[in-house]
């Protein structure tokens, strides 16, 4: 069996599938891992150091689709290396079809069976699959490195023969994994830091890493509400997004950084901070928006830009932050890629069990079908045709 990492296509990806290190652990009897020249070359890894570790060297993608049974990707491919797969070939990547479910159809389609990363459930023994936690570990981490940059000021409170400085105030929209590493690292760096989010049952994390929890006021029901049985955050009613967004008004004007994370899968980003709310921030404050692919949880975010209010406030919308860390987020990305595969292969062979969780609960598509429900309700397919 040939496993196949090609070089990524999107404009701005640096990451790649596998380090040498994970193919290195891959290769074995009857497996065979085939990179795609240049593949590693932006996350500092030369063509070499796969050899290294047993893997072969192609010189293109053509090469490269054509003898895989199973590719691995970090994003999706494009039409064009769509139509190189053979049918049949098991396709591994982070492919977004909750956002983009037409792209499921052009995969079944393929005759390909289609794995995403970032529809493994957010179980305990998947863990060390969690693309989107791993991910979002660097992406919370370099959110609060760029607001410092942007920010005309220190962070931390500084006690000199100049005078006393004071530290920077940064609030956190969201505590999921990208929000709990923009706590730490802000808390690191020295800055007060608030947080919020709809799931009280975050709070003590937020205080454990020295954030302060803002919390709104929530009946019984709504606390129910708030979190998914995959743990992650829901819409809640317009009721509650008033009163969040009472709460948060006078926040966001103190504010110097504001880091936000909020998002809710298959979804667009949900509209926490308005455009009057920014028109009260101080010239030279910055927001850094996570969620900007998705819509944005400012009004004013442009996805993929950085752009500077009529009152000085920056709003970055960078949608990769993960690829501005390579050597990092692909470290962690193929080592949850090499886990899956692992999980997946049975004497050397892709063995797809959709009895077990894991695998049906990541399958996109199989047999020329689209088999993921929450994509194919998206499609409106019903679950007897899917």
């Amino acid at each position: 069996m040939k496993i196949a990492v090609p070089r990524e296509t999107a404009p701005g990806e640096t990451r790649v599938a596998l380090t040498p290190q994970a193919a290195g652990q891959l290769v074995g009897d009857d497996v065979q891992v085939v990179v795609q020249a240049g593949a590693g070359e932006a996350s500092s890894i030369s063509d070499d150091k796969f050899r290294e570790a047993g893997a072969q060297v192609v010189p293109d993608a053509a090469s490269l689709y054509g003898q895989a049974d199973v590719v691995l990707r970090v994003g999706r491919p494009t039409d064009e290396e769509l139509g190189m797969l053979k049918p049949g070939t098991v396709l591994i990547g982070t492919l977004g079809t909750l956002a983009n479910p037409k792209y499921a159809e052009a995969l079944a389609k393929a005759g390909v069976t289609a794995i995403s990363m970032d529809a493994i459930p957010r179980i305990t023994r998947a863990q060390s699959m969690d693309t989107l936690s791993s991910q979002a570990t660097v992406g919370g981490y370099k959110a609060v490195i760029i607001a410092a940059e942007r920010l005309p000021k220190f962070m931390p409170l500084l006690t000199t023969a100049a005078g006393t400085v004071r530290p920077a105030r940064v609030l956190v929209f969201g505590a999921g994994v990208a929000g709990l590493m923009a706590i730490g690292t802000a808390k690191r760096l020295g800055a007060v830091v608030e947080a919020t989010d709809v799931r009280p049952v975050v709070k003590e994390q937020v205080q454990s890493l020295g954030g302060t929890f803002l919390e709104v006021e929530m009946t019984d029901e709504e606390k129910a509400q708030a979190e998914t049985a995959g743990g992650y955050a829901r819409e809640m009613s317009e009721d509650y997004k008033r009163r969040q967004a009472e709460l948060i008004a006078g926040r966001v004007t103190d504010a110097d950084a504001i880091i936000t994370t909020a998002l809710i899968p298959g979804r667009p980003a949900p509209k926490l901070i308005t455009a009057d709310m920014i028109r009260t921030m101080r010239a030279g404050s910055v927001i850094v928006d996570m969620a900007a692919e998705m819509g944005g949880n400012t009004e004013l975010t442009e996805a993929g830009k950085e752009v500077v209010t009529d009152n000085g406030v920056r709003i970055i919308g960078f949608t990769n932050l993960p690829a501005t860390m390579p050597a990092s987020a692909t470290q962690m990305y193929a080592k949850n890629v090499q886990t899956l595969v692992k999980h997946l292969l049975k004497d050397s062979r892709v063995d797809l069990d959709f009895a077990d969780e894991i695998t049906a609960g990541a399958t996109i598509t199989h047999d020329g079908k689209v088999v993921h429900q929450a994509t194919a309700e998206a499609l409106g397919i019903k679950k007897e045709e899917a």
